[in-house]
Protein backbone atom coordinates (compact mmCIF):
# COMPACT_ATOMS: atom_id res chain seq x y z
CA UNK A 1 0.00 0.00 0.00
CA UNK A 2 1.53 3.27 -1.13
CA UNK A 3 2.00 6.17 1.30
CA UNK A 4 1.17 8.74 -1.37
CA UNK A 5 -1.62 7.24 -3.49
CA UNK A 6 -4.87 9.09 -2.66
CA UNK A 7 -7.24 6.19 -2.01
CA UNK A 8 -8.97 6.95 1.32
CA UNK A 9 -12.14 8.98 1.65
CA UNK A 10 -13.88 10.50 4.65
CA UNK A 11 -16.95 12.66 4.97
CA UNK A 12 -14.89 15.21 6.93
CA UNK A 13 -12.64 16.02 3.94
CA UNK A 14 -13.73 16.80 0.36
CA UNK A 15 -10.60 15.36 -1.27
CA UNK A 16 -9.16 11.83 -1.06
CA UNK A 17 -6.36 11.08 1.41
CA UNK A 18 -3.22 9.00 1.13
CA UNK A 19 -2.50 6.30 3.70
CA UNK A 20 0.00 8.62 5.37
CA UNK A 21 -2.56 11.44 5.56
CA UNK A 22 -5.17 9.02 6.91
CA UNK A 23 -2.76 7.94 9.66
CA UNK A 24 -2.11 11.60 10.49
CA UNK A 25 -5.88 12.24 10.75
CA UNK A 26 -6.28 9.25 13.07
CA UNK A 27 -3.35 10.36 15.24
CA UNK A 28 -4.76 13.89 15.52
CA UNK A 29 -8.13 12.48 16.52
CA UNK A 30 -6.61 10.26 19.22
CA UNK A 31 -4.32 13.02 20.50
CA UNK A 32 -7.34 15.35 20.96
CA UNK A 33 -8.37 13.20 23.92
CA UNK A 34 -5.48 10.87 24.74
CA UNK A 35 -6.96 9.61 28.03
CA UNK A 36 -9.98 8.04 26.32
CA UNK A 37 -10.07 4.46 25.13
CA UNK A 38 -10.27 3.78 21.40
CA UNK A 39 -11.48 0.87 19.33
CA UNK A 40 -10.19 0.33 15.81
CA UNK A 41 -12.57 -1.69 13.62
CA UNK A 42 -12.29 -2.56 9.96
CA UNK A 43 -14.83 -4.19 7.69
CA UNK A 44 -15.51 -4.70 3.99
CA UNK A 45 -18.55 -5.06 1.79
CA UNK A 46 -19.34 -5.28 -1.91
CA UNK A 47 -22.49 -4.88 -3.98
CA UNK A 48 -24.64 -7.86 -4.93
CA UNK A 49 -23.89 -10.13 -7.85
CA UNK A 50 -24.35 -8.43 -11.19
CA UNK A 51 -22.30 -10.55 -13.58
CA UNK A 52 -19.85 -7.65 -13.84
CA UNK A 53 -16.62 -6.82 -12.00
CA UNK A 54 -17.30 -5.32 -8.56
CA UNK A 55 -15.25 -3.21 -6.17
CA UNK A 56 -14.83 -4.11 -2.53
CA UNK A 57 -15.21 -1.18 -0.14
CA UNK A 58 -13.15 -1.42 3.06
CA UNK A 59 -14.02 0.89 5.94
CA UNK A 60 -11.83 1.83 8.89
CA UNK A 61 -13.51 3.21 12.00
CA UNK A 62 -11.81 4.79 14.99
CA UNK A 63 -14.30 4.86 17.85
CA UNK A 64 -13.63 6.94 20.90
CA UNK A 65 -15.46 4.78 23.44
CA UNK A 66 -18.59 6.60 24.67
CA UNK A 67 -17.59 9.74 22.75
CA UNK A 68 -18.08 9.41 18.98
CA UNK A 69 -15.77 8.33 16.22
CA UNK A 70 -14.41 8.84 12.72
CA UNK A 71 -14.37 6.64 9.67
CA UNK A 72 -12.46 6.34 6.43
CA UNK A 73 -13.04 4.07 3.46
CA UNK A 74 -11.28 2.89 0.36
CA UNK A 75 -12.57 1.20 -2.77
CA UNK A 76 -10.60 -1.67 -4.29
CA UNK A 77 -10.00 -2.30 -7.96
CA UNK A 78 -12.95 -3.97 -9.70
CA UNK A 79 -12.66 -7.75 -9.91
CA UNK A 80 -14.90 -10.59 -11.00
CA UNK A 81 -16.19 -12.99 -8.34
CA UNK A 82 -18.11 -15.97 -9.67
CA UNK A 83 -18.90 -17.53 -6.30
CA UNK A 84 -20.11 -15.93 -3.09
CA UNK A 85 -17.36 -17.75 -1.21
CA UNK A 86 -14.68 -16.04 -3.32
CA UNK A 87 -16.23 -12.65 -2.67
CA UNK A 88 -16.56 -13.22 1.10
CA UNK A 89 -12.93 -14.36 1.24
CA UNK A 90 -11.79 -11.32 -0.76
CA UNK A 91 -13.74 -8.97 1.52
CA UNK A 92 -12.25 -10.61 4.60
CA UNK A 93 -8.69 -10.50 3.26
CA UNK A 94 -9.11 -6.85 2.25
CA UNK A 95 -10.06 -6.06 5.86
CA UNK A 96 -7.21 -8.13 7.31
CA UNK A 97 -4.59 -6.53 5.05
CA UNK A 98 -5.69 -3.01 5.96
CA UNK A 99 -5.91 -3.94 9.65
CA UNK A 100 -2.34 -5.26 9.65
CA UNK A 101 -1.09 -2.08 8.00
CA UNK A 102 -2.97 0.15 10.45
CA UNK A 103 -1.93 -1.92 13.48
CA UNK A 104 1.72 -1.70 12.50
CA UNK A 105 1.75 2.00 11.70
CA UNK A 106 -0.25 3.14 14.72
CA UNK A 107 1.55 0.70 16.99
CA UNK A 108 4.90 2.23 16.00
CA UNK A 109 3.69 5.71 16.98
CA UNK A 110 1.27 5.10 19.86
CA UNK A 111 2.46 1.79 21.27
CA UNK A 112 0.52 -1.45 21.39
CA UNK A 113 -1.66 -0.30 24.30
CA UNK A 114 -3.83 1.73 21.92
CA UNK A 115 -5.38 -1.48 20.62
CA UNK A 116 -7.57 -2.80 23.40
CA UNK A 117 -9.54 -4.87 20.93
CA UNK A 118 -8.95 -4.29 17.26
CA UNK A 119 -11.74 -5.91 15.33
CA UNK A 120 -12.48 -7.17 11.86
CA UNK A 121 -16.18 -6.91 11.06
CA UNK A 122 -17.20 -9.60 8.59
CA UNK A 123 -20.29 -9.39 6.42
CA UNK A 124 -21.42 -12.94 7.28
CA UNK A 125 -24.02 -14.29 9.68
CA UNK A 126 -26.07 -17.31 10.60
CA UNK A 127 -28.77 -16.45 8.05
CA UNK A 128 -28.62 -15.94 4.31
CA UNK A 129 -26.14 -17.10 1.69
CA UNK A 130 -23.07 -16.41 3.82
CA UNK A 131 -24.04 -18.76 6.69
CA UNK A 132 -21.94 -21.60 5.26
CA UNK A 133 -18.72 -19.56 5.52
CA UNK A 134 -18.94 -18.13 9.04
CA UNK A 135 -16.56 -20.61 10.69
CA UNK A 136 -14.03 -20.39 7.86
CA UNK A 137 -13.71 -16.60 7.78
CA UNK A 138 -13.87 -16.24 11.57
CA UNK A 139 -10.97 -18.70 11.73
CA UNK A 140 -9.09 -16.69 9.14
CA UNK A 141 -9.51 -13.47 11.14
CA UNK A 142 -8.51 -15.14 14.42
CA UNK A 143 -5.47 -16.63 12.68
CA UNK A 144 -4.22 -13.08 12.12
CA UNK A 145 -4.78 -12.29 15.81
CA UNK A 146 -7.81 -10.02 15.35
CA UNK A 147 -11.23 -10.27 16.96
CA UNK A 148 -13.87 -11.41 14.47
CA UNK A 149 -17.31 -9.78 14.63
CA UNK A 150 -20.17 -11.19 12.54
CA UNK A 151 -23.74 -10.14 11.76
CA UNK A 152 -25.79 -8.73 13.36
CA UNK A 153 -22.96 -6.92 15.22
CA UNK A 154 -20.62 -6.29 12.29
CA UNK A 155 -21.72 -2.69 11.73
CA UNK A 156 -18.48 -1.59 10.03
CA UNK A 157 -19.03 -4.09 7.21
CA UNK A 158 -22.82 -4.14 7.04
CA UNK A 159 -23.44 -0.41 7.61
CA UNK A 160 -20.34 1.76 7.16
CA UNK A 161 -18.74 -0.02 4.17
CA UNK A 162 -22.15 -0.92 2.75
CA UNK A 163 -23.06 2.78 2.62
CA UNK A 164 -20.32 3.27 -0.01
CA UNK A 165 -20.84 0.17 -2.20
Amino acid sequence: MSDTEKIFHTIARPTPLSLKETMEEILLYIKEKPTHQYEISIGSDSPGFSGKPISIVTALTVRRIKNGGRYFYTRGRPAMYHQIRDRIYAETMSSIMLAQEIRGRLGDVLGDDIFWEDQIHIDVGNKGLSRNFVDEVVGMVKGYNFTAVTKPNSYVASSVADRHT
